[in-house]
C-alpha cells in the first residue's frame, strides 16, 4: 500500500471515529433530556403537579429548543462542528445539572428552557460533521449510526435513573450524571478535526496524503450544490428553498412523536398498566432496542437500494414511505390489554420514526449548499420544536379531559404519511447523487 492509500484508509478510519465521538454525545443528550419524562411519576407525587404543570416544563424545554436551533443552526455554519458542538455541550450539561438545585414549577420551567438551548446544537454539528466527512451515498447509514444514540440514551436512563434515584434522590441523580458526562467534552476537544474547505468551491477537500487524519474520499460532496444555486448562500436564500420548507414540514409533524415516546411513554404505562419507577425499565428497553435498529436500518436500507441501482430519490423516499407505516399500528396501543402488545405496537412504531429520521436528515445535505446545511437543519429543528410544543400542550390537555391516549396515538399514527407526501409536493425529485 502506497502513501496515498494509507493516508485515504486512515482518513476512511477516521470519519468512522467522527460517528462515535457523535454518537456518545447523542447518548448523553438523550439520557439529559429524557429524565425528566422518567421522574414525572416521583416529581408529580412529591410536587402536587397537574398534567398541565408538567406540560408547560416540557413546553419551555421545546421552546428554548426551537429557539436554539436557529441561533445553533446559524452559529455552527460560521464556527464549525467543532467549536460550535462544545459550546452547546457546555450548556446543557449545566442546564443538566442545576436540576438537582430546584424544586419549584418555576425553576424546573428555567432549567428545561436552559437545557434546551444548549440540547439545541447536538444535531446542528452533528449533521454538519457528517456532511463535510461523509458522501452522500453513506450519510444517511451515518447518521443512522449515531442517531441510534437517542435510542441507546432512552436505554440507558430506565435502567441506571432508578439505581441512581434509589440510592443518593434525584436531585443527585442529575447532579451526577451531568459531571460524568463532561469526559466526552475532552475527547471531543481533542480527538475532532475540521476538515479542509475549499472555500471557492464551498466543499471539503481531501488533504494530502501526509495529513492523513484529514484525508476522507469525499471529493464527491462537491456535487451538493443544487443547480442553479450558489455554492455559498445566506440564512435568508436557504430559508426561501423549497428543500428547506419541506424539511421544516416534515419535522413540524413527526419530531413531535419522538418527544411524545420520550416525555409521555412511563406515564403511559403507569396509567394504562400500572407500572411503577422500578418496572418502567424492560418495557422502555425493548422499545428502544427495536427503536436502534430502525436507526441503523433506515438508514443502511436508503444505502442499499442506492447501491443496487436505484435512484437517490426514489431510494430516500421508498424506505420513508416503509417507515411511515411501521408507525400506522401504533393507534391501536391504547385499546390492547396485553401490556407486551403495547410495548410492541410502541416498538415498531419508535424504529419507523428513527428510520424516518435517518433518512430525513440527508434532505438538507442531499439539496442544499454546505454553507447552509447549519441553517436549514436549524430552520427544520425549530420547526420541529414548534410542533413539540403544541403535542405537548394537546397531550396535556387530552389527559387531563379524556385521561386516554386514543387521540394522541391516532396523531402519531398518521402524520409520517402526511409529511411524505409535503415532501413529495415541495421536492418531486431530490438531485441524484447515489454515483458518489
Amino acid at each position: 500500500m502506497n502513501a496515498i492509500e494509507r493516508g485515504a484508509a486512515t482518513g476512511q478510519r477516521y470519519r468512522w471515529v467522527i460517528v462515535g465521538l457523535l454518537l456518545l454525545a447523542t447518548i448523553i443528550n438523550y439520557v439529559d433530556r429524557q429524565m425528566i419524562g422518567l421522574l414525572k411519576p416521583t416529581l408529580q407525587a412529591e410536587f402536587g403537579w397537574t398534567e398541565g404543570d408538567y406540560a408547560n416544563i416540557v413546553l419551555w424545554f421545546q421552546a428554548a429548543y426551537a429557539i436554539g436551533y436557529l441561533g445553533f443552526g446559524a452559529t455552527i455554519d460560521r464556527i464549525g462542528a467543532k467549536a460550535g458542538y462544545a459550546m452547546a455541550f457546555l450548556i446543557w450539561t449545566g442546564a443538566h445539572i442545576a436540576h438537582g438545585l430546584v424544586n419549584t414549577v418555576a425553576g424546573f420551567s428555567a432549567v428545561r428552557f436552559a437545557l434546551g438551548i444548549g440540547e439545541s446544537g447536538n444535531f446542528p454539528a452533528s449533521l454538519k460533521a457528517i456532511a463535510q466527512w461523509f458522501p452522500p451515498k453513506e450519510r444517511a447509514f451515518a447518521t443512522g449510526i449515531f442517531n441510534a444514540g437517542s435510542n441507546i440514551g432512552a436505554i440507558i436512563t430506565p435502567i441506571l435513573v432508578p439505581i441512581l434515584t434509589i440510592a443518593y434522590g434525584w436531585e443527585w441523580t442529575f447532579i451526577i450524571t451531568g459531571l460524568v458526562s463532561l469526559l466526552w467534552l475532552v475527547a471531543w476537544l481533542v480527538f475532532y478535526k475540521n476538515p479542509p474547505v475549499d472555500q471557492s468551491a464551498d466543499v471539503p477537500v481531501p488533504a494530502p496524503a501526509d495529513n492523513a487524519i484529514e484525508a476522507p474520499a469525499i471529493a464527491a460532496t462537491a456535487a451538493t450544490t443544487p443547480v442553479g444555486v450558489p455554492p455559498r448562500i445566506g440564512w435568508l436564500a436557504v430559508l426561501r428553498l423549497r428543500a428547506t420548507w419541506a424539511f421544516a414540514s416534515a419535522k413540524f409533524l413527526t419530531d413531535p412523536i419522538w418527544w411524545l415516546f420520550l416525555f409521555w411513554l412511563p406515564d403511559f404505562f403507569a396509567r394504562r398498566h400500572g407500572l411503577s419507577l422500578a418496572e418502567f425499565g424492560p418495557p422502555l428497553v425493548v422499545i428502544y432496542l427495536v427503536a436502534d435498529v430502525g436507526s441503523i436500518g433506515g438508514g443502511w436500507l436508503s444505502m442499499r437500494f442506492m447501491r443496487g441501482g436505484m435512484s437517490q430519490n426514489k431510494a430516500r423516499k421508498l424506505t420513508m414511505f416503509l417507515c411511515a407505516l411501521l408507525v400506522v399500528p401504533v393507534i391501536f396501543a391504547q385499546y390492547v390489554e396485553s401490556l407486551w402488545l403495547a410495548v410492541g405496537l410502541i416498538a415498531l412504531a419508535a424504529a419507523g420514526h428513527q428510520a424516518w429520521s435517518a433518512n430525513l436528515y440527508t434532505l438538507p445535505s442531499d439539496t442544499i449548499p454546505q454553507s447552509g446545511i447549519g441553517s436549514a437543519i436549524g430552520i427544520g429543528g425549530t420547526s420541529g420544536a414548534i410542533g413539540g410544543m403544541l403535542m405537548a400542550q394537546f397531550t396535556g390537555w387530552i389527559l387531563d379531559t379524556t385521561g386516554s391516549y386514543f387521540p394522541i396515538f391516532l396523531v402519531a399514527g398518521s402524520v409520517y404519511l402526511i409529511a411524505l407526501g409535503i415532501i413529495q409536493l415541495l421536492v418531486p425529485r431530490i438531485p441524484d447523487r447515489s454515483a458518489a
